[in-house]
């Protein structure tokens, strides 16, 4: 598996609106400079993280985006799978009902599932409060 730079980006700007903004808005100019990544892709991302409620929006001269929950309420899992779709291995797991013809004889599907188990439960398990103070630790060394 493999995260593209879509879900990379978007946890990258989800720590920066969390230590930069708190309350305050934060523009998306500053947060493509500080974490190098075009305005363009950023306000693509921003789009999918707004849509589903993850950002808001404040307009006006002094707007931006801000975090709309605490950053403890926020698993990695959530924001990759809403940037990446599923995080399954396989594409048979991608749906909750097996639909492969072979998932009854398949000798590799206990491993997929496995697999599958591990991913979700080191995405799931680290909140982005986790990645926010895993960054601070890193700036103050």
């Amino acid at each position: 598996m493999k995260i593209s730079t879509k879900g990379r980006y978007a946890v990258r700007m989800m720590i920066d609106l969390a230590i930069m903004g708190g309350d305050a808005p934060v523009r998306v100019k500053e947060i493509a400079a500080r974490q190098d990544i075009s305005i363009k892709y950023m306000e693509q991302i921003i789009t999918i993280l707004s849509r589903a409620g993850f950002l808001k929006s404040i307009r006006g001269p002094q707007g931006g985006y801000r975090l709309a929950r605490a950053p403890k309420e926020y698993t990695i899992g959530m924001i990759l799978r809403l940037t990446e779709g599923n995080l399954a291995p396989v594409s048979c797991l991608e749906d909750e009902l097996n639909q492969c013809p072979r998932h009854k004889t398949c000798a590799t599907l206990r491993l997929w599932k496995e697999l599958d188990a591990a991913i979700s439960g080191v995405v799931d398990k680290y909140t982005l409060e986790d990645l926010v103070n895993w960054q601070k630790e890193t700036m103050a060394e």
